[in-house]
């Protein structure tokens, strides 16, 4: 009886050690399978932070619309990405759906996928350093961290491309390949995603462990996976990740704010990830029209029509009052409402275009400063008439176009308008005006030299961006000091795409009647009338001048011998005496070489012969110091 007692009181105490066993094995056979499948996040065990959370939907928000936010959600349990006997790392594969939502009008610093030996980034900080790391430890190999970032704004500190682009970052934020946001076609061709368009979009990242081989690939949502990745790097991540790492995601927002949000996401160790169930992913929450409702405008006088039988007079003021807002809409311009301001909000935005909002005049229209109600945010607007000869449906194809446009140096179009005669385009406020009024109308200059040399480098990206870092090439055709605008910093933005014109890549441009502005017309467009990128060059050539010699390219009430700008700076030049053309008003404070710099630059670009011009790539890394200044040959 004593033995038999004794395995009585034993059993309950090895049933419990047994289920705590079996507990512990099957969470770590979880870990060590390391495979899940989220189609929707309903009921997901995530680990989250900050301001990230699940919606009712089941859609994982990474960050709302609050400032200086960041958001982290990771999978709960650590997964076993590394065999410490042989040191190598596990293939793995992931997918998932994303879509990042701006505020109003613009917003947003991008998102990541995490491959982190915590769940803890507390120290992170939010704005450029996506929740990752912050100034103290961005770059530290302590890290051991691996991202793929999705990034949306523009920041030189880290050395991004542009404000619209996808970077592999080891440990940093200085990425170690990067490219722009977009895929291949099978054929081979590159189609630009804008990462913050407010759509959907599918992600997959894949690692090859004994190729040790990280492949990034982006497509639009429900499109098949392409053939090509936008990112191939050969990575050892065996020095980066412990055995075991946390999968996840990390966002951020900064003075401008936007909705990053997670639809699906699968991931499988040793394997690839399983497809997504497009069928089961939670929708995005539908954007609030900005439009005011105009139920009460509509019922409201019918009412008052009925009960108080009103006048005629009283019909005759609401009809009047009505045309005067009046708003031509075709159904072809639905494809473009998210850019289409109403007539009124932009009539009360400037009081009425009244003339103390009169910001300038020029051959285009008349630009009138505007703050829009609905969000407080100052703007301007230009009144132009919509009579092209390509056609107003073209025209409006085209200008909302550039406004896709995302970069630091291009001044930003918000949207346009339709009415009547006339197409009113709306632009984001620059508070500092134009630059010619800074370099001209002043006797006593404003700028400095280094201000001037931060414009010209401004200038030139935005240049670059726009001749090939967009999907289509884009020829300014009217760059001078006068579109060039200044933020309350004083940095330059191109404005003013009236003229523009697109073309593909690789493609012949068509030939067009020659138009611009004198002095900035390069000689091949008044026999040919075919504008190129080194047209664009010519007429930045002439801005260059501008600004080193604080004058306008042609001066009618100068010395015959300094009329035209170009012509006065190279004789100069051949007498070497080159800086006596710089503007007086900076009286000698200038880093000489810096000028010497800038004035032959200017020359090269406007080289009469188009082949001698350089490529505004070019012009950065001459003016970078990457590239040496060529010899400046010209014929006497």
């Amino acid at each position: 009886m004593g033995v038999q007692e004794h395995r009585k009181k034993l059993m309950p105490s090895i049933f419990l050690e047994t289920l705590v066993v079996c507990v512990l094995f099957l969470e770590v056979s979880a870990s060590i399978d390391g495979e899940f499948t989220f189609n929707g996040f309903q009921g997901a065990n995530l680990s989250s932070d900050g301001v990230a959370s699940v919606m009712p939907n089941g859609l994982l928000r990474l960050t709302n619309l609050t400032m200086h936010a960041t958001g982290h959600a990771f999978h709960p349990t650590s997964l076993l990405f590394k065999n410490s006997q042989i040191g190598s790392v596990i293939s793995f594969s992931t997918t998932f759906v994303f879509a990042i939502v701006p505020g109003y009008p613009l917003g947003g610093m991008g998102m990541a996928f995490v491959l982190s030996p915590s769940k803890n980034l507390s120290g992170a900080t939010h704005s450029q350093y996506l929740g990752l790391f912050n100034p103290s430890n961005n770059g530290n190999l302590s890290n051991h961290i691996a991202a793929v970032e999705l990034d949306t704004s523009f920041n030189p500190e880290f050395k991004d491309i542009n404000d619209n682009h996808v970077g592999i970052d080891i440990d940093s934020l200085v990425s170690t390949e990067s490219y722009y946001a977009g895929y291949f076609t099978n054929d081979g061709k590159f189609r630009n995603l804008t990462l913050m368009s407010g759509e959907p979009m599918q992600v997959w990242i894949d690692y090859d462990g004994k190729a040790m081989q990280l492949n990034v690939t982006l497509s639009p949502f429900k499109a098949p996976k392409p053939n090509h990745p936008i990112l191939s790097s050969n990575i050892n991540l065996s020095s980066v990740f412990f055995d075991r790492m946390y999968a996840g995601f990390s966002a951020s927002t900064g003075t401008v704010q936007a909705s990053h949000y997670i639809l699906g996401w699968s991931f499988k160790l040793d394997g690839i990830a399983q497809p997504l169930d497009y069928s089961k992913l939670p929708h995005l929450p539908r954007s609030k029209s900005k439009r005011r409702p105009r139920g009460m405008a509509i019922w409201i006088p019918i009412l008052v029509l009925v009960f108080f039988l009103v006048t005629a007079a009283i019909v005759l003021f609401v009809v009047r009052r009505k045309n005067k807002f009046a708003e031509i809409l075709e159904d072809w311009e639905l494809e473009y409402g998210t850019h289409r301001f109403s007539y009124r909000d932009l009539y009360r935005a400037t009081h009425g275009f009244k003339d103390s909002g009169l910001l300038g005049v020029g051959g285009f229209g008349r630009v009138y400063k505007g703050v829009l109600r609905t969000s407080n945010t100052e703007v301007a607007v230009k009144r132009v008439s919509h009579e092209s000869k390509q056609g107003v449906r073209e025209f409006v194809a085209e200008i909302t176009s550039i406004g896709q446009l995302r970069h630091r140096s291009l001044v930003q179009l918000l949207g346009y308008c339709r009415r009547k005669g006339e197409l009113l385009l709306v632009y984001e406020f620059m508070p500092n005006g134009s630059l010619d009024k800074l370099l001209f109308d002043q006797k006593k200059s404003i700028l400095d030299w280094a201000q001037r040399l931060r414009i010209i480098n401004g200038v030139a990206l935005g240049l670059l961006y726009l001749h090939e870092e967009c999907e289509q090439v884009i020829v300014h055709r009217d760059i001078k000091a006068s579109n060039v605008l200044l933020d309350d910093e004083l940095n330059g933005k191109l404005g003013d795409f009236g003229l523009a014109r697109l073309y593909d890549h690789g493609s012949d441009p068509r030939s067009t009647i020659a138009v611009g502005t004198m002095g900035y017309l390069a000689p091949e467009l008044t026999k040919r009338g075919k504008v190129t990128t080194s047209t664009d060059v010519f007429a930045f050539g002439a801005f260059l001048l501008e600004v080193a010699c604080g004058r306008r390219p042609i001066e009618p009430r100068a010395s015959k011998e300094e009329t035209v700008l170009v012509d006065w700076v190279m004789k100069n030049w051949r007498r070497g005496a080159i800086l006596g053309v710089v503007d007086w008003r900076l009286q000698g404070r200038y880093v000489v070489e810096e000028v010497e710099l800038v004035l032959k630059l200017g020359l090269l670009c406007s080289h009469p012969s188009p082949a001698a011009r350089p490529s505004m790539r070019n012009v950065i890394q001459i003016l970078d110091g990457v590239l040496p200044m060529p010899e400046l040959v010209v014929d006497q």
